[in-house]
């Protein structure tokens, strides 16, 4: 028997809506798709649980093919997006974009499948993609259970932090938290990349003043999945607030922000380059904004040319 919005107590469009009875019903990223090869793009896929404990597990991918001499390949830790409460690594969709920038980059890639909301409540998603960090620094070390693509190609001179939406935030937070810190100690973080970034706030700016509707939705995103005084001005979703971290902290002398010019969430992404760009942080920051496109339209419509060039832009950026 299908269910109907009037079963519903809460509705969190377009991801999920919870019944009366307290049942969860994800209406989208709910697919999945199995590792293995990829013939349009010569990329290898294998999944691999990382924690025993609670189950977490990564999508690993590079080329299929040998590269040649003993080159080294940049590694991209990969953080998916969907809101903190819907999708994973094994969706087509992800699974097709990641096929196509592994082979662009030749990089070798660890989509890390963290726990979701609100069945595992915020911050428990920060906290299994830093468990995934800790493990590529475990690899370095060889202490146990070494992943032959990473022990023979792997460069852990140039470890990127890549993210959409939900996951690029993710990426922000681990680059603050991994300055001078022992789990990461092993590994050099290169950049962070940030595809269309959910970061909000309560007030809205640019062009939330001008679509309530949108800014209303979005507000109703974080506070599902984040219940908490602060609202939309947890540090978690704003880190332009005052007593927000300095964004000196970043671990990393590289950043690529890329906004989508119909995004909800552009003027946010604009704001952190700005901030980024103007504070204490030493390093090198691009902005890069795709015309005529919304939110992670890339992921949808991965052979569209405007998605073709963002992972051009993106893989330029890894490969510098």
């Amino acid at each position: 028997m299908s269910s109907s919005k009037a079963d519903a107590s809460v509705e969190v469009p377009p991801f999920l809506r919870v019944h009366k009875d307290g049942t969860l019903e994800r209406i989208a990223g709910t697919q999945v798709v199995p590792s293995g090869f990829d013939p349009q793009t010569g990329v290898l896929s294998k999944d691999k649980v990382f924690q025993p404990e609670t189950g977490l597990s990564v999508r690993l991918y590079r080329l299929d093919k040998e590269s040649s001499g003993h080159q080294k390949l940049p590694i991209v830790i990969y953080f998916h997006g969907g809101a903190f409460c819907v999708s994973s690594v094994f969706d087509p969709d992800y699974h097709k974009s990641l096929n196509t920038l592994v082979a662009e980059a030749n990089i070798i890639l660890i989509a890390v499948n963290y726990r979701l909301a609100p069945e595992h409540p915020l911050p428990t998603a920060y906290e299994d993609c830093w468990a995934g960090l800790k493990c590529l620094n475990s690899q370095v070390e060889g202490n146990y259970d070494v992943e032959p693509w990473l022990k023979e190609k792997g460069d852990f001179e140039r470890v990127y932090l890549v993210g959409d939406g939900a996951g690029a935030n993710i990426a922000h937070h681990l680059a603050m938290r991994a300055l001078n810190n022992s789990d990461f100690n092993l590994i050099k973080l290169a950049g962070i990349g940030l595809v269309n970034p959910y970061f909000w706030g309560e007030k809205p700016i640019g062009v939330e003043v001008t679509d309530p509707i949108r800014k209303a939705m979005v507000d109703k995103w974080w506070n599902f999945v984040y219940p908490c005084d602060k609202g939309c001005d947890d540090l978690l979703i704003n880190p332009f607030v005052d007593g927000a971290p300095s964004f000196a902290n970043l671990a990393c002398h590289k950043i690529l922000v890329i906004v989508a010019e119909k995004d909800i969430l552009r003027d946010r992404g604009k704001l952190y380059y700005e901030k980024l760009v103007n504070s204490e942080w030493k390093g090198t920051a691009e902005i890069f904004e795709i015309e005529g496109e919304d939110h992670v339209f890339h992921i949808f419509d991965p052979d569209c040319q405007k998605a073709k060039s963002l992972i051009k832009r993106l893989a330029s950026f890894i490969n510098q």
